[in-house]
């Protein structure tokens, strides 16, 4: 099984994302994201913009 980046579609092996992944609940959905997309899109997730607005 695979984690997938909801944002730009990479892929983790394994069940649980790596540590340098970011896990956001939106809507009551969790979303993950992986490294490079979490980092490009820091200062929105830390303002709890939800994903449709980046």
């Amino acid at each position: 099984m695979s984690v997938t980046c909801d944002f730009c579609g990479r892929r983790a092996e394994g069940d649980q994302p790596p540590l340098t992944w970011t896990t956001s609940v939106e809507r009551g959905r969790v979303r993950r994201y992986c490294d490079e997309c979490s980092r490009t899109h820091l200062r929105a997730m830390e303002a709890k913009l939800d994903s449709d607005w980046w």
